[in-house]
């Protein structure tokens, strides 16, 4: 899939491509969102950023068929989404939504929702039964989105700090 067009609750027009390259600024600014929520104490919210910001910029800069990063833009970009093909603890290889994130200005106009249509359809044309995400249990308004479009809790991961 190399783009969708979308209409927002606005009737604007939303387009979603691959990223590139050129997109590595929006990448870096829009990428920090991800932790305003407030990680656990035992999280580092810099090297968190650090480390997505990494790993999205390598799927960019060297894109394949079990890891693709696309970009909602009207006029300029919006919001991105990085899907990835997994294999879970069962050696069920499903599609997975590794990072989804809308540009402040951008937050409430459908954007989100846009690329969780795309994440989908993406998922589907792979032959995916399963989209799976991962999201901290402390950011209670991802949660709550990631709920209203359809998702269900599956294994819950608990952490015990040994400091």
């Amino acid at each position: 899939m190399s783009s969708a067009d979308a209409t927002s609750p606005q009737s604007t027009p939303l387009r979603i491509r691959p990223a590139t390259p050129a997109d590595e600024a929006f990448i870096r600014q829009v990428m920090p969102r991800l932790v305003e929520f407030g990680p656990p104490a035992w999280r580092d919210a810099a090297q968190l950023t650090a480390t997505d910001v990494a790993v999205l910029l390598e799927a960019v800069l060297h894109p394949s068929p079990r890891r693709s990063v696309f970009i909602a833009e009207h006029d300029e970009p919006l919001g991105l989404v990085h899907l990835t093909i997994n294999t879970d603890f069962y050696q069920q290889e499903h599609a997975h939504l590794a990072d989804l994130v809308v540009a402040t200005a951008a937050e409430g106009q459908g954007v989100g929702r846009a690329l969780l249509d795309y994440a989908e359809g993406w998922a589907r044309a792979r032959g995916y039964s399963w989209l799976t995400l991962s999201v901290f249990a402390q950011n209670t308004h991802a949660r709550a989105v990631y709920e209203r479009a359809g998702f269900g809790q599956d294994i819950i991961k608990y952490v015990k700090v040994l400091t």
